[in-house]
């Protein structure tokens, strides 16, 4: 036994195997890396300005001086150690992994980028921005402050840091600072003082004014090396000179390599370590070169990586997951020998049965669910996963704390607080609503059908079912005069016209007060005209009349001369004064809608009502509303067919009677309650009894332990002395020495006496000191704090009656005279008297810094959730109380007091609780139901991953084949996820059986690493990047990056082709450095008026100081836009020239813009996607002009794009229809070098100025490098297009048919408005001719002009597809035309909405996979009887695969077709076919050694040509020639 390892030693050392080659794949940011205190300090600001005041306190408490001599890791180590201070562990952990991910980096860069907008003071490490003024001197702030009284106030941002004092104060100081320094520590300590003292405003900005050399590393992203088909030989055969090296790491920690694990290897013979990497190279070498399997071999590939996975128990089934499925190519080999149980694939086979039933998923389908929410792994980023599971675990954690275990932390999360409730509805039986038809009486709707029974007939899916009952009641509460308020009533007229089965009701609200008539107030007019209309007509034609003013106002304010003037256009007859004036008799309009609106309690007009219910605010516009109505229809039918059905609704009903008798249907509903929460309270951390009682202590504490502090303390009031569990729990923020704060006190009482679920506590908002006799406050808080609960209840009733109050202030009665039957009147005066005021500032100061309410303003904290605060005048009546109890206990409430009594808890501890739980509840972002997964076994083929049960854990349910993309991605997440999280994980195998194909054909890693890491010395290291190692020397490889969908990257350096790996040829390893270029803003917009997109609309992001702009085209497509940006607060605007012209931008969505301001400001701070909605306005007098007009010239302007001109001057418009432009796409080095080729053919074959445009998105950085050089030498311009596939576009996965898609999907947005024409050339083609031959020829109003396919080759007749089947019937006889050479009209092409089009269609028919082989082709030519193609002369594309020898001399371009038949290489069919190609691609060679003192040259296929003797000369003195 012993001889064993002495033989296996001398294998290894006698084995000699060549060192490993690598990938190796890296990402930067485009900014200099950040802090990462900083980065730190902005993940606690997400968790509460509180958190990062107090973090940022304790490091300006620290010695700078000490702290610029700490190492990163030592920063670090502090970093956590201060942080556990302000949250939970668990949050810690997310903390760990945001730095690691560097996802506050870009929030610090805004920063950064905001403070060199403001202009530093040079010399200045920081400095103090105040109204205007600007100073790096401390001693200099007093006087700042004191001269920028009545100066305007600088925008301040929501994400902005606001000191927690002098909030409301008119002075605002930023200070611009490194947090740790020096600099930092003079400003802050005065600034705070000055806070606090009430002076200032004081916001903190982070700004360095020294910077890291490096870039922030980037992670959160994975790589792909997908196996190239080598049908087609597509490498260019020139050799790099020079190579990557790299010191290689082991990276193979439980890797099977042919039986031997090598990690487990050198750790148990460290010292045969070189030895080992020798005999794994060995292995290696041999096992990882790629061979064919048989198709037996393939088809049970997936259930053999399964039982693979299975098989390697809990602790090692995700390490095997991600190895199996990221290796794949490499490893099918020796999975076709693995054994599949018969037990694992019974269940597996019987788990699909149930996963298609329950869940949708076929076999070989992956899914993800944390907490049963699902996660859509396509769509979600690293990064938007995190941000959910940092939701959730706010959550956890706190039931955890409360006392719940994991089983019934689970239920608890169960409970749905946002979906499945039944909404509440006003009764609108009033006679204020005038509804201008009736479906059951009027002669419209005679022809319908009308008995009840009627709404239960068949119809096609999504259709009205159109029945003469009033079953649906629509209700429009409008301010006639309202800009959404006159879409809205359009709406309503068109519902009328076009006979949808409604009823339509209108109530106006007007301005004025009850002497206001028609001819003071335009609104009065409408009303007044509108009754008089209504009552001498009918309905209809008095809204007719009220559309007929709007129409002749255009969009501008109406006045009364307007309405009196349309009325007596229409009504000649009627005397004006009679109808408008103060003793009109049509003002019922009027005075009814007043006494509706007061009674119903609902504001923020407009609102419509459907049965009495509110449709959602974001539906109450001209794009959302017939959709929003109609949907809300839809999901009201079920109900009514059921109640139809169950004849508790028959024609013997009079329906709206009986709608409105429902039991969700109420006499008042209040907007601010429906409207939900105004911001959520955590109560559920353990606090110490009486800590509200000592102002001292609780001024320094976090918001949420004040919070729970008042929820330890807090004594309630409720209708019976008995103890249950309450499901409400409501703290009454008020200030009892107010009127309005008493009438909101009495209103609660009054609802308490009736209420047996309810209790109440009191938070005293007091504004000022008491002055009159009784300070009620105090007296109401000795009352609560001593008293039994009914005497107190009683007592306090009476107290804060209005009568009482005067009467106390007075003199007239003494709080004796209150006394109530049972009372120890002595024992309470001498509480009173004793009580001291320490109550009220703990409350005030609660009520400020964690409601943010100010002094005597009014609100609701109902189980956690804040209604408030009321404004100045806002009645809360007892019927408001009502609704709220209703609306909390819907909310989850009642559900989670069923659920706690069956836990055993009761009494109070059950009551606080539901409180707690339900605060904690609602805090939750998320509002997707949860799931769990439903399977028929879980016994042999799923893995199971316990949790620690001593801390909360996720649950996280994974169903996967173990051979799928998605496996690929999810187990390296999950393994890292497993480091920090108490995960309990379950993996359901969801394998495919009877393979016909590899199920992958690409290797895969996913970037990503816990926390950060350091060097020894203590250095933060670089960050992760992504490694291969173990690949298969001969096959050639594609890198592929899957980033996050809102980040651009490029390749920045690699010195071989990314396109066509081929390790063999390699000398130690490829190394590639790519760069997240931009981050993707993306956006909607639409025209106001028309509710269409303004297709053409140019929008614009820049910043006020640079001159560095982005901007883009509005697609028709869903008004859709993109915007490139890097991390700032950018202004977006719409571009000079046409734009704004014709268009000014009148509202705006999910933009960070203050309220107030005039620019549009959108911060790009964050890794994630950014998505704003725009809407724009016609201005006054162009509402009949087109954007995209031929009369009207768009005026040159910064596009988008990197561009480089050589002609030194200005460019006229006449001069740029002069300039040929030449659009072509290439990726690899190959096309790249016969693009190049192609660029010298245009050049040499043209007297016209040419540009090039070159889509960016995939071109090499050695092509990128040299282009500058070629343009210079060559008298060209460039410039380089990128534009990011739309996420709402079908996408491919393919990068050879994405580059396809940009050919032909995105003509209409990739270039500037200017260029009128452009020439598509494959990078393969040789030109032969002047091509402004071709951008001159008339198109005959086609957008563009193709070259269709030639057919005098006779033997290829059986690859022409076209010319049988499909696209023999598609066509008609007109011909098929190829893509290698089209010109596109691009006026034409915007004018009648090309691409539109064409996407549309390829929406369509890309949802089958079959369809599109050859994309850039099919489509145009599937879309020739929708967008006509202008067949251009044969002679413009000749091509050796199609077109005869005979037809070649005509040729004007030669195109390097592939040949199915021959399968010929590009390079030695370029040889052979094109003579000067030589010639062209010789002097580039020899211009490139010129440039980079290569000698490619000598690399050539063929003779060495004569060179242009004059270049020769030029380039003699550079290179040997």
């Amino acid at each position: 036994m012993k001889l064993v390892p002495v033989t296996a030693c001398c294998l290894f050392l006698t084995l000699v195997g060549a060192k490993q080659k690598y990938v190796s794949v890296n990402l930067n940011s485009k900014w200099r890396s950040t802090p990462m205190i900083l980065e730190a300090s902005e993940f606690l600001a997400g968790e509460g300005n509180d958190n990062f005041w107090g973090f940022v306190s304790k490091v300006a408490d620290l010695s700078p001086e000490e702290m610029a001599e700490e190492s990163d890791e030592a920063i670090y180590r502090m970093i956590n150690k201060f942080s556990s201070r302000f949250v939970s562990p668990m949050l810690q952990n997310f903390l760990k992994m945001f730095l690691s991910l560097r996802s506050y980096s870009p929030t610090v860069e805004m920063f950064q980028q905001m403070a060199l907008d403001a202009g530093p003071p040079d010399g200045c490490a920081a400095f103090v921005y105040v109204n205007g003024e600007k100073s790096c001197d401390p001693g200099a702030v007093q006087g700042l402050v004191t001269r920028a009284a009545g100066k305007d106030s600088p925008v301040v941002f929501k994400f902005d840091h606001v000191y927690p004092a002098g909030k409301s104060v008119p002075v605002t100081v930023i200070l611009y600072a490194e947090l740790g320094t020096d600099h930092f520590k003079t400003f802050h300590g005065p600034l705070t003082q000055m806070a606090s003292e009430g002076k200032i405003a004081y916001v903190y900005r982070h700004y360095l004014k020294e910077r890291r050399g490096d870039m922030t590393r980037l992670s959160g992203y994975g790589v792909e090396l997908a196996i190239k088909s080598t049908e087609y030989k597509a490498k260019d055969d020139t050799k790099v000179e020079g190579g990557d090296t790299q010191t290689e790491e082991e990276d193979d920690a439980g890797l099977d390599v042919d039986g031997f694990i090598f990690s487990t290897l050198r750790e148990r013979h460290p010292d045969l370590k070189d030895s080992l990497k020798k005999f794994k190279a060995s292995l290696t070498d041999s096992s990882t070169e790629l061979a064919a399997l048989k198709v037996w071999q393939l088809q049970d590939l997936s259930l053999q990586a399964g039982q693979k996975v299975v098989s390697a128990g809990a602790s090692n089934a995700l390490q095997v997951l991600r190895d199996v499925s990221q290796n794949f190519p490499s490893m099918a080999r020796s999975l076709v020998k693995t054994s599949v149980d018969s037990n694992m694939k019974a269940e597996i086979l019987k788990n699909h049965q149930w996963f298609e039933q329950y869940h949708g998923y076929a076999a070989g389908d992956s899914a993800l669910y944390v907490n049963g929410i699902p996660m859509d792994m396509e769509i979600y980023d690293i990064f938007t996963l995190l941000d959910i599971m940092k939701s959730e675990a706010k959550v956890m954690e706190g039931l955890f704390a409360l006392g719940f275990n994991s089983e019934q932390l689970y239920s608890l999360l169960q409970i749905d607080t946002k979906t499945g409730k039944q909404d509440f509805a006003l009764d609108i039986r009033h006679t204020a609503v005038q509804f201008i038809n009736d479906l059951e009486t009027d002669a419209k709707y005679k022809q319908w059908p009308s008995q009840a029974q009627d709404i239960l007939r068949p119809t096609y899916p999504g259709m009205l079912r159109h029945v003469a009952k009033n079953f649906f009641n629509l209700v429009f509460l409008v301010d006639p005069l309202d800009k959404n308020s006159r879409e809205l009533l359009k709406m309503a007229e068109s519902f009328y016209v076009h006979n949808v089965p409604v009823r339509i009701g209108l109530v106006f609200v007007l301005g004025g007060d009850r002497d206001t008539c028609g001819l003071d107030d335009a609104g009065v007019a409408l009303a007044y005209a509108f009754d008089y209309i209504r009552q001498q007509d009918n309905g209809p034609k008095a809204l007719t009349f009220i559309t007929d003013v709007y129409d002749g106002a255009k969009g501008g304010d109406i006045t009364v001369d307007m309405v009196t003037k349309e009325f007596k256009s229409q009504f000649a007859d009627q005397d004006i004064e009679q109808v408008f004036g103060k003793n009109s008799e049509y003002d019922f309009m009027k005075r009814g809608g007043a006494d509706f609106l007061a009674q119903a309690g609902l504001q923020d007009f407009p609102q419509v009502l459907l049965n009495g219910k509110p449709l959602k605010k974001s539906d109450l516009n001209q794009d959302n509303f017939e959709e929003g109505v109609i949907a809300e229809l839809m999901a009201a039918t079920p109900d009514l067919q059921q109640n139809v059905y169950q004849g508790r609704l028959h024609d013997g009903h009079n329906t709206l009677e009986w709608l409105m008798k429902r039991d969700n249907v109420l006499p008042r509903l209040n907007s601010r309650v429906l409207s939900g929460a105004f911001k959520k309270l955590d109560l559920s951390e353990s606090m110490e009894d009486g800590l509200t009682q000592d102002y001292e202590r609780f001024q320094y504490l976090s918001s949420r332990d004040m919070a729970s502090s008042l929820a330890t303390d807090m004594k309630y009031l409720h209708r019976s002395d008995e103890e249950q569990v309450y499901s409400v729990s409501l703290w009454l923020v008020t200030d009892l020495q107010t009127s309005e704060g008493r009438s909101l006190a009495y209103s609660a009482f009054k609802r308490l006496k009736h209420s047996n679920d309810m209790r109440l506590g009191l938070i005293f908002n007091s504004g000022a000191p008491s002055a009159g006799r009784v300070d009620l406050n105090k007296a109401v808080y000795v009352a609560v704090n001593t008293l039994s609960n009914t005497l107190a209840k009683n007592f306090v009733t009476k107290l804060v009656k209005e009568e009482n109050f005067e009467e106390l202030q007075s003199g007239a009665k003494t709080l004796k005279d209150l006394e109530v039957n049972g009372m120890d009147m002595t024992a309470f005066l001498a509480a009173y008297e004793k009580q001291t005021g320490d109550f009220l500032r703990v409350q005030r100061l609660f009520s400020d810094r964690v409601l943010e309410f100010t002094g005597s303003q009014r609100g609701i904290v109902a189980n956690g959730q804040v209604y408030g605060p009321l404004r100045d005048g806002e009645v809360f009546i007892t019927e408001d109380v009502d609704l709220l109890e209703l609306f909390v206990k819907q909310q989850s409430a009642s559900q989670l007091k069923t659920e706690l009594v069956a836990m055993n808890h009761t009494g109070n501890k059950g009551s606080d609780l539901v409180m707690k739980v339900a605060g904690l509840l609602a805090t939750m972002e998320t509002s997707k139901t949860r799931k769990k997964v439903k399977f028929g076994g879980d016994q042999h083929s799923v893995v199971k991953i316990p949790a620690d049960p001593s801390r909360p854990s996720f649950q996280i349910e994974a169903i996967v084949d173990p051979v799928s993309t998605a496996a690929q991605k999810m187990a390296p997440i999950l393994l890292v996820l497993q480091e920090l999280y108490n995960l309990d994980v379950r993996i359901y195998m969801n394998c495919k059986e009877k393979l016909s194909e590899m199920p992958l054909k690409r290797y895969y890693r996913y970037v990503l690493e816990a926390e950060p890491r350091f060097t020894s010395d203590g250095r933060l290291m670089p960050g992760p990047r992504a490694r291969f190692t173990d690949l298969p020397d001969k096959s050639i490889l594609t890198l592929g990056m899957d980033a996050p969908e809102g980040w651009l990257v490029e390749a920045v350096r690699a010195q071989y082709d990314l396109d066509n790996i081929l390790l063999e040829e390699v000398k130690e390893g490829v190394s590639a450095d790519f760069d997240l270029e931009y981050l993707l803003l993306e956006g909607h917009c639409y025209d106001a008026n028309s509710g269409q997109p303004p297709r053409g609309l140019q929008i614009v992001l820049k910043t006020n100081s640079s001159d560095v702009v982005q901007d883009t085209i509005v697609m028709a497509n869903l008004g859709y836009f993109q915007l490139k940006a890097n991390p700032g607060a950018w202004n977006l605007q719409l571009r000079d020239g046409r734009s704004t012209e014709l268009y000014d931008i009148s509202s705006h969505d999910y933009t960070d813009t203050p309220e107030g301001s005039r620019n549009i400001i959108v911060a790009m701070k964050d890794l994630k996607t950014r998505t704003v909605r725009v809407k724009v306005a016609k201005r006054a007098g162009k509402e009949e002009e087109k954007l995209l007009d031929d009369s009207k010239e768009e005026e040159s302007g910064l596009w988008g794009t990197i561009s480089n001109s050589f002609s030194g001057s200005d460019k006229a418009a006449d001069d740029k229809d002069k300039t040929l432009n030449i659009f072509s796409v290439a990726s690899g080095h190959l096309y790249e070098r016969l693009m190049r080729i192609m660029m010298m053919s245009v050049i040499k074959n043209t007297k016209q100025k040419v540009k090039f445009w070159f889509l960016k998105n995939y071109l090499s950085p050695t092509f990128k490098e040299f282009i500058p050089h070629y343009a210079k030498e060559y008298g060209f311009e460039y410039e380089l297009v990128q534009y990011k596939w739309p996420r709402w576009l079908n996408q491919q996965k393919e990068k050879q048919r994405i580059m396809w898609g940009f050919k032909i999907l995105f003509l209409d947005v990739l270039f500037p408005l200017d260029v009128k024409k452009i020439i598509f050339v494959d990078a393969d083609q040789i030109v032969r001719t002047d091509l402004q031959e071709l951008y001159d020829l008339d198109l005959g109003g086609a957008p563009y002009g193709y070259t269709p396919f030639c057919n005098d080759r006779k033997e290829m007749d059986g690859f022409r597809f076209w010319k049988s089947g499909y696209w023999a019937g598609h066509l008609s006889g007109r011909s098929y035309h190829i893509s290698a050479l089209y010109v596109v009209d691009l006026k034409r092409f915007r004018q009648i909405a090309a691409g539109d089009r064409l996407r549309g269609q390829y929406q369509g028919l890309s949802q089958d996979p079959n369809s599109l082989s050859n994309l850039d082709q099919d489509l145009p030519n599937n879309m020739i009887h929708q967008v006509s193609i202008k067949s251009l002369p044969q002679e413009w594309l000749w091509c050796e695969t199609w077109c005869s020898d005979e037809s070649k001399p005509q040729a004007k371009t030669i195109d390097l077709c592939n040949n199915p038949m021959t399968k010929e290489p590009k390079l030695k069919a370029a040889m052979r076919i094109v003579p000067e190609w030589k010639n062209y691609d010789y002097e580039i060679k020899v211009f490139w050694d010129t440039i980079y003192g290569t000698n490619t040259r000598s690399q050539i296929e063929y003779e060495p040509p004569e060179i242009d003797s004059k270049k020769k000369e030029a380039w003699r003195h550079k290179i040997e020639l």
